[in-house]
């Protein structure tokens, strides 16, 4: 009894949280451009990103913010990443490619590209966004107007997620659960608390000077999960983190198949649990009783003719919490029924995550492997 008590707990907390959060999230929304617009480097690390850079480059060239730069960072890729770029902008001397220095000792790729491209960007505020996020017309304009009424120091947007095939709907739209669900947006955004803090790295955004002040991508070199990193770092300087919703105006498309989720998330989950393997068992068997638990016990009682009022009013809570989520980030609603198999895929991620932590200490991404070596001491 004990144990169904505290999964009844535990639903009630996330939907509460929940429904605050579908109130009080900020989204981005179409404004009107300020009168001294201040420049704004866009920053793109890049990859072996052929098949996206063109769309991207294009599509922040177009932006209706008028005062930018763009800059990519081809980092040593294979597949003509920075000359599509270059292609894409047509001549458009808002552009800059710059070919990535080797990789020093003790940085993680993706952390080493954004350093370099912070030292080459002249904007008052830098936006570091990936290759594969796509920004409407308005999108540039929304952000940097927000950011400024904010007052915010750094901003982080979470982008609608695009997805398509069945392993991005069951999995990558749980990002929106682990943020609205788990987060209470009024206290990462008004508070200094820097358990409080949380971040996208597909678009942070910060004010140059506190770029500097908080130590710069320098600070995070060896952190897989450095969006996070450096949103703690900035509420503990005493600086304002503020965090927005896409709303459309900023989308993104993931991955594509299950190999590409299964890695993509294998390689943060568990730093993203403090490189603990204790603290992501315990995560994994929450999620179990939370999600799963009910489903098996209403099962159960079906079969066995016990009352069926409470494993269903817990089914209909875990199936609510996750069609709220999906419903404010404009996701399939209809997919918050299949929560059981979108933990057991999240249980097959951690798996893979061990194993790469066991075998051969630590994920593998874009043909490097992210290990022990990598790790330095902050300065």
């Amino acid at each position: 009894m004990a144990f169904v008590i505290a999964i009844t707990f535990g639903l009630l907390v996330v939907a509460l949280t929940t429904i605050l959060n579908v109130l009080t999230f900020p989204r981005l929304r179409p404004v009107p451009q300020l009168k001294n617009a201040p420049k704004v480097s866009l920053l793109i690390p890049a990859r072996n990103e052929a098949v996206v850079i063109g769309r991207t480059v294009s599509t922040l060239l177009a932006q209706s913010y008028t005062n930018f730069e763009v800059i990519v960072l081809d980092d040593h890729s294979q597949d003509g990443t920075g000359e599509l770029a270059r292609e894409a902008a047509k001549g458009d001397a808002r552009l800059r490619v710059l070919e990535g220095e080797p990789l020093p000792e003790g940085w993680l790729g993706k952390n080493w590209a954004c350093q370099q491209l912070s030292q080459a960007a002249t904007g008052e505020w830098l936006i570091f966004t990936d290759a594969d996020v796509n920004w409407s017309p308005q999108a540039l304009n929304s952000l940097v107007t927000t950011a400024v009424r904010s007052q915010a120091d750094m901003l982080t947007v979470w982008p609608t997620q695009e997805t398509i095939t069945w392993p991005e709907r069951l999995v990558v739209s749980l990002m929106a659960l682990a943020i609205v669900g788990y987060l209470p947006v009024v206290a990462v955004n008004h508070t200094s608390w820097t358990p409080f803090a949380a971040a996208n790295g597909q678009c942070l955004m910060f004010r140059r000077k506190i770029y500097r002040e908080i130590g710069e991508h320098r600070i995070a070199r060896n952190q897989i999960v450095e969006d996070v990193y450096l949103a703690r770092r900035t509420k503990a300087k005493g600086y304002k983190l503020y965090m927005v919703d896409g709303q459309s105006q900023v989308r993104c498309r993931m991955y594509h198949d299950w190999k590409t989720v299964r890695d993509g998330f294998a390689k943060n989950i568990l730093a993203g649990h403090g490189n603990s393997l204790i603290f992501l068992a315990l995560s994994t068997v929450f999620h179990w009783s939370l999600f799963v638990f009910p489903w098996l016990w209403l099962i159960a009682a079906l079969v066995t003719g016990h009352p069926l009022i409470w494993p269903l009013m817990l089914v209909a809570l875990g199936v609510g919490v996750r069609a709220l989520t999906a419903a404010m980030t404009q996701q399939r609603i209809g997919d918050a029924l299949f929560m059981p198999v979108s933990v057991f895929l999240m249980t097959l991620i951690a798996w893979r995550s061990v194993w790469w932590h066991i075998r051969l200490g630590g994920p593998v991404w874009k043909d490097r492997t992210i290990n022990s070596s990598n790790k330095v001491a902050h300065g």
